[in-house]
């Protein structure tokens, strides 16, 4: 799940991490009035507006203004609020800004990187710092892999002091700036081990003239699966930001993930979706979707499962392959089947049984009389996919 910059820099205060001060305004409020108050309550005559959307790269887009006076700020926040920004992150669509920040304005000196992922051939999570900060770190690591430090951090023990102070000096901080990185790099740890995160970036982290130690920014990114143990923040989940037809399925226990292909996928397992996905391509098309229904899905997942690939315009056909291992393929014909007749599926339609009573399900769609193509391969099952879908066009 992923949070806004604001909700981000809350959770890094409550573990002593020292973060750029900002106030969010909404696109309900009174943003002449709100703004106002805000720009004033940090009393240096400068702000900077940001919008708060989830895709990094808001600064190019338009979505990240420095603003010397009250008027400018309202200004900047009034033009802001409700655009579409485009970012990298975004696609060309844009993402609608429905909150902004008014977040006050710091003297800085230096551009740094700090971020916390899980780095899977470790098995563990690993810290990375860069005193090139500002710039995607992707770059830095295949470009100047030199320019970036990373420190494996025990998932039990969490970040050493000793390890921070090798993280700090690398970054060329000094005295007092390295006293108060330590404890801002134990805080980040410590929040991304408790709270289950997957990344925990600062980018940048900046020092400012006084010498202070600021997260600028904080992009955090947390387990869906761990939620249950954190409810306030599953509470931080914005709706907004997320594809209408991914909130949907999250309601019935479905996996999906939207794409910009034509042929819907309904798969059980995702390691199954992945490879029906590449076989799509390798016959020419594009999957329009990732979708695991899981390994127990219900005839009423299944029906919601049809309802929310059809929900996409970019469908022109359907491939559902379905292991039947807990699932018996006959329980999944009756489904697809009873799915199929409630939703009107109106494209092609294609479905791959095998597994646990697969002659029983191959001949239950045989006698249902809806227009469902039976396969025996995914091989098969994508080719005939594609094959109706450039028919069917």
């Amino acid at each position: 799940m992923k949070i806004h910059e604001y909700q981000g820099k809350e959770i890094l205060e409550r573990y002593g991490v020292r973060v750029q001060r900002g106030i969010v305004v909404n696109d309900t409020a009174d943003i002449a009035a709100e703004v106002g108050d805000a720009f004033d309550q940090w009393g240096s005559g400068a702000a900077v507006i940001k919008a708060q959307i989830h895709a990094g790269g808001r600064g190019k887009g338009g979505g990240v203004k420095f603003v010397t006076s009250k008027q400018a700020a309202i200004e900047a926040a009034t033009n802001m609020m409700g655009m579409q920004l485009i970012t990298h992150q975004t696609g060309s669509t844009g993402q609608k800004v429905r909150k902004i920040t008014v977040c006050e304005a710091l003297d800085l000196a230096r551009e740094l990187y700090v971020g916390i992922a899980l780095d899977r051939h470790l098995g563990k999570p690993v810290l990375m710092v860069s005193a090139e900060g500002g710039v995607e770190i992707e770059t830095i690591a295949e470009e100047r892999p030199e320019a970036l430090l990373k420190i494996p951090i025990c998932p039990v023990k969490g970040l050493q002091p000793f390890q921070a102070r090798r993280a700090a000096f690398f970054l060329g901080l000094e005295g007092d700036q390295v006293k108060k990185s330590v404890p801002f790099l134990l805080g980040l740890s410590k929040a991304y081990l408790e709270l289950d995160c997957e990344i925990a970036e600062i980018n940048p982290l900046v020092v400012t003239e006084q010498g202070e130690v600021v997260a600028l920014d904080a992009k955090i990114n947390l387990d869906s699966n761990a939620l249950f143990r954190h409810a306030d923040i599953a509470a931080m989940r914005d709706e907004h930001e997320e594809d209408p037809k991914e909130v949907e399925a999250s309601k019935y226990g479905l996996n999906y993930i939207a794409l910009d292909g034509n042929i819907g996928c309904m798969v059980n397992g995702a390691g199954l979706a992945m490879a029906t996905m590449d076989t799509i391509k390798l016959h020419g098309n594009e999957p329009a979707n990732f979708l695991d229904v899981g390994g127990g899905a219900t005839e009423e997942a299944i029906n919601q499962a049809l309802r929310i690939i059809l929900s996409d315009p970019n469908v022109q056909g359907i491939l559902v392959n379905i292991f039947g291992g807990i699932m018996k393929c006959d329980v999944i014909a009756r489904g697809v089947i009873n799915a199929a007749r409630d939703v009107g599926v109106q494209v092609p339609l294609v479905v791959r049984l095998e597994g646990t009573n697969v002659e029983e399900g191959r001949k239950l769609l045989a006698e249902s009389g809806m227009a469902i193509t039976a396969a025996t391969s995914l091989d098969e099952g994508a080719k005939l996919i594609c094959e109706a879908v450039a028919t069917h066009a």
